[in-house]
């Protein structure tokens, strides 16, 4: 049977900032081999990002230029910076077979929703609790007391959307979160959407036969 190419899956991950979505994001990619969809952001980069592999620094002006010429699937304010997806980027991936993670918001992930219907999957990582949410934020030590209190706020109006999402994890154990979440993404491989191809050449093969009477 000649090699069926099926559609990548775009597996969007979201969370309030701090519940953990881009330690299983990054671990799941490692395991499988994803490509992770990077972002393009006009915030500064932190201690050890670097760009490209993190994100795409860009200034507002570059930002502004890519807008004006339509090359982002999505794109929304998050904490008072910006983040957009290319929309070049999903489709080749999508045409290849090749499977995207996208670490983004519930803005984020509506819109790859509303591109890509048939293509995406998406899963809202929970914290087991709005105190230990808090006690993460202040642990990681990346943010002055104020970043943090916004962070709380934001993750408020973020869990109100948990609705639109396909699967929920709650990440009270990272072993058993990883583990639920890899099964949502083998799961998404193995769709009938997805292998149809395959599946039809199955079929015109089984015809085939019949017809030749073998």
């Amino acid at each position: 049977m000649p090699n069926q190419v099926s559609r990548g899956v775009l597996l969007v991950i979201s969370s309030p900032s701090g519940a953990g979505k881009t330690t299983l994001a990054r671990r799941l990619a490692e395991e499988f081999e994803l490509r992770f969809s990077v972002s393009y952001t006009t915030r500064s980069p932190r201690k050890g990002e670097v760009d490209g592999k993190d994100y795409c620094f860009v200034s507002n002006e570059g930002f502004d230029r890519m807008v004006a010429h339509n090359e982002f699937a999505e794109w929304a304010v998050v904490h008072g910076n910006r983040y957009g997806t290319s929309i070049a980027t999903v489709q080749q991936s999508l045409a290849a077979g090749v499977d995207c993670l996208f670490d983004v918001d519930y803005q984020g992930g509506r819109q790859i929703r509303r591109l890509w219907p048939d293509d995406s999957v998406l899963c809202f990582i929970l914290p087991p609790s709005m105190e230990e949410l808090e006690s993460r934020l202040r642990r990681r030590a990346t943010d002055a007391p104020d970043v943090i209190e916004r962070r709380l706020a934001m993750a408020c109006k973020e869990l109100e959307h948990y609705a639109e999402y396909d699967y929920l994890v709650v990440n009270d154990d990272l072993s058993r979160a990883y583990d639920e979440l890899r099964a949502i993404f083998v799961a998404a491989r193995c769709t009938r959407t997805r292998k149809n191809a395959v599946a039809q050449a199955l079929l015109a093969q089984a015809a085939a036969r019949r017809s030749s009477g073998t």
